[in-house]
């Protein structure tokens, strides 16, 4: 599934081949001064809902762009079994293309602190 990485300034997430072809990137950098909140949640998969761009395998995997025609917009990458990263973003201080992103990953936690640290170390 996709990499995280946390920096001061930004929060870099690639993408590996597959989930390249379902979310049209390799990579998205989100700077920590867009993100509004990081939490974990422990079933990723409930919080993708609306209509989509991606690949669904029920109960199992989401990858792709959902709330194409309202509700908030949100970049999936999910899988079930996995602890999940939840970002809140200003939309307009991230380039306008997403308000949520939601991805697996066994880190979770630690990148969910990562972020948080970040964001109050900017305030």
């Amino acid at each position: 599934m996709a990499s995280v990485a946390v920096t001061d300034d930004f929060v870099d997430v690639r993408f590996i081949g597959w989930e390249r072809l379902w979310i049209g990137r390799e990579r998205l950098a989100i700077p920590v001064a867009g993100v509004r909140h990081a939490s974990v949640v422990a079933e990723p998969l409930r919080l993708a809902h609306g209509a989509r761009r991606g690949i669904v395998v029920s109960g199992f995997l989401k990858i792709g762009v959902w709330g194409l025609f309202g509700g908030p917009r949100q970049l999936v990458a999910a899988r079930r079994g996995e602890p999940g990263l939840h970002l809140v973003l200003d939309r307009s201080a991230v380039g306008g293309e997403f308000d949520e992103i939601v991805l697996s990953d066994p880190d979770a936690p630690r990148i969910a602190d990562a972020v948080t640290g970040a964001m109050a170390a900017r305030a």
